[in-house]
C-alpha cells in the first residue's frame, strides 16, 4: 500500500467513524425523548450509561486526526477534512450530551403524571435529529445543498422553542404545583433546540470544506 492509499484508508476510517458516532448520538436522542413520554426511568438511565461509548469514539476521532496531521502532512482540502471531522465530532459530542440531559431530566420528572401531552417538544424533537442524520449524510457525500437545508431547518424548530416556551411559562403561572416538572421540560425545550444549533454548526463545516469559506448559517 503506498502512502497516498494509506491515507485514504486513514481518512475513510476516520469518516467512518464519525458515520458511527452520528448514528449513535441519533439513537440516544430518539431513546431520551421515548423515556420522557412514557416516563420510563429504567431507559432514562441507560442512555446515561451507554453515553461512554459516544465519548470514547470523540476520542478516537480526534487522536486519529491528529495522527493524520502529524504523519501526513496534508495541505488544502485534504488538511481541511480532517479539521472539519474533528470540529463536527466535537459538535455530535455535544449532542449526546443533550440526549443525557434530557434523560436526566426524565428522571427529575419521575413519575409525577405530565402536566401536558409533549407534542411541540416531540415535533422540535423530530425535526432536530433530522437535521442531525441529514448533516452526517451532507458530510459523507460532502453535499453543499443538503448542508444548506438542514441550516434551513433550525428556523422550524427555533419557532417550535418560542412556542413550546411560551406554553410552559403560561402553566408556569396557572398551575404553579408542576413548577418543578415545567422547570425540566423548559430544559428539555432548550436542550433539543441547542441539538438544532449543532447541526447548523455541522452543516457550516460542511460549507468550509467544500467552499474553503466560512459561512454564517445560523443567523
Amino acid at each position: 500500500m503506498s502512502v497516498r492509499e494509506k491515507f485514504e484508508f486513514d481518512l475513510k476510517n476516520l469518516r467512518d467513524k464519525l458515520i458511527e458516532i452520528g448514528s449513535l448520538t441519533e439513537v440516544a436522542l430518539n431513546k431520551s425523548i421515548d423515556a420522557l413520554e412514557n416516563q420510563n426511568i429504567e431507559k432514562a438511565l441507560h442512555i446515561i450509561e451507554d453515553d461512554y461509548r459516544v465519548d470514547d469514539l470523540d476520542e478516537e476521532i480526534n487522536d486519529l486526526a491528529i495522527l493524520l496531521i502529524a504523519k501526513q502532512q496534508p495541505v488544502a482540502t485534504d488538511l481541511r477534512r480532517i479539521i472539519v471531522a474533528i470540529k463536527i465530532s466535537s459538535d455530535i459530542e455535544r449532542m449526546a450530551d443533550f440526549a443525557v440531559n434530557i434523560a436526566k431530566s426524565t428522571i427529575r420528572i419521575g413519575p409525577e403524571p405530565l402536566v401536558k401531552p409533549i407534542e411541540t417538544i416531540k415535533k422540535m424533537h423530530k425535526i432536530a435529529t433530522e437535521m442531525l442524520s441529514l448533516s452526517i449524510k451532507a458530510f459523507n457525500e460532502e453535499d453543499v445543498v443538503l448542508a444548506k437545508k438542514v441550516a434551513d431547518m433550525d428556523d422550524q424548530v427555533d419557532d417550535l422553542y418560542g412556542e413550546g416556551m411560551k406554553d410552559i411559562l403560561m402553566l408556569m403561572e396557572s398551575k404553579p404545583q408542576y413548577l418543578e416538572q415545567l422547570t425540566q421540560l423548559a430544559f428539555v425545550c432548550r436542550y433539543i433546540e441547542r441539538t438544532a444549533d449543532h447541526a447548523t454548526n455541522i452543516s457550516e463545516s460542511i460549507m468550509y470544506l467544500v467552499k474553503g469559506k466560512r459561512y454564517d448559517l445560523n443567523t
